[in-house]
């Protein structure tokens, strides 16, 4: 509550720009009301044209408002005009948001994948993904979204064979592993234990809860 009492003078749902949002600090949902940690929520600001935009880095210009973190929170933001009443102001903000918040959500994801892929943190290819349950430090499996279901069904008995607990996450196509991972034809990979690999999983758990509300828990599932 801290964070929310040092902002009296001004609107208790708007911050005080991105420099001004500390770690751990707690702020109010447009939505819904609660308070909630900054962690579990997206910060929303104003672009220059009116509408309203996601700002999943907290460092775009100006004052936010935030929203938790899920499309249901998302959409009921929406359907109460959450954000006109927060800046005071009419706004763009159409049910388009919610496909651009997860499209950049997504994007975030994918990106951090690619750089535990450069990180050498990740390995592809049905062969290599098998050995590596069997031997290495995995701490996630993914299996493309297009990907056979025997291939599949092979590397889950593999997977639950090692008796260890390793999530597994199937919410991407192909065509968007091979993007991340600069090579082609990626169905199955196996993630390594390392930093790049907790920054991964962080926005993958963020992605996933995101979508919850109105769809399979993906990418993650036990």
């Amino acid at each position: 509550m801290l964070a929310i009492a040092q902002d009296s003078g001004l609107d208790a749902d708007l911050d005080r720009g991105p420099r001004k949002v500390a770690p751990g600090a707690e702020r109010l949902c447009a939505a819904t009301g609660d308070v909630k940690p900054i962690a579990d929520m997206i910060r929303f600001v104003v672009g220059p044209d009116g509408a309203i935009v996601p700002d999943l880095k907290q460092r775009l210009p100006g004052r936010g408002a935030w929203v938790t973190a899920t499309r249901a929170a998302l959409k009921t933001a929406l359907a109460r005009k959450a954000f006109a009443r927060s800046f005071r102001r009419e706004v763009k903000a159409g049910a388009e948001i919610l496909e651009l918040t997860e499209r950049l959500l997504e994007r975030s994801t994918l990106d951090a994948l690619a750089m535990a892929s450069k990180g050498r943190r990740v390995v592809a290819g049905f062969v290599r993904v098998e050995n590596a349950l069997l031997n290495d430090p995995v701490v996630a499996l993914i299996h493309a979204s297009d990907a056979a279901p025997d291939g599949v069904r092979k590397l889950e008995a593999v997977r639950r064979h090692s008796e260890r607990n390793i999530p597994v996450h199937d919410g991407y196509s192909s065509a968007q592993l091979d993007l991340a991972l600069g090579r082609p034809n990626v169905i199955h990979a196996a993630l390594l234990a390392g930093s790049e690999t907790d920054t991964y999983i962080a926005r993958a758990l963020r992605l996933a809860h995101f979508r919850a509300d109105d769809k399979p828990d993906r990418p993650t599932k036990n």
